[in-house]
């Protein structure tokens, strides 16, 4: 199943996009496109989302900056994406090309 990504014209030129949950190989409760690390979800499954959601980003799995979200106003600087392993934040800005920015939302 392809992965359902749904774009802004607002937000162009700008790559980005917003993913559902169809496409995803996760199951049970976290059935569809889960690419939450901090979830009960396998870890190698959360794995093959993210790598899914990096390739229709057309950007490297490790060229996706993600922090730990503490539904907070602290915003972060990134310039690399294994920078933001473990920083706590909610929102990230960059300078630095090719590197892609992922917040994780839900959907209950």
């Amino acid at each position: 199943m392809t992965l359902e990504i749904l774009t802004s014209e607002m937000l162009m030129p700008v790559n980005h996009g917003f993913f559902t949950r169809r496409g995803g190989a996760s199951s049970g409760v976290f059935e569809g496109l889960n690419c939450g690390h901090g979830s009960s979800d396998q870890t190698e499954i959360v794995a093959i989302n993210r790598a899914r959601a990096a390739q229709a980003m057309d950007v490297a799995p490790d060229q996706m900056a993600t922090v730990h979200q503490i539904h907070s106003a602290k915003v972060v600087t990134v310039e690399e994406a294994p920078q933001t392993r473990g920083i706590e934040a909610d929102a990230m800005v960059t300078a630095t090309p090719g590197l892609c920015l992922s917040i994780l939302t839900a959907d209950c």
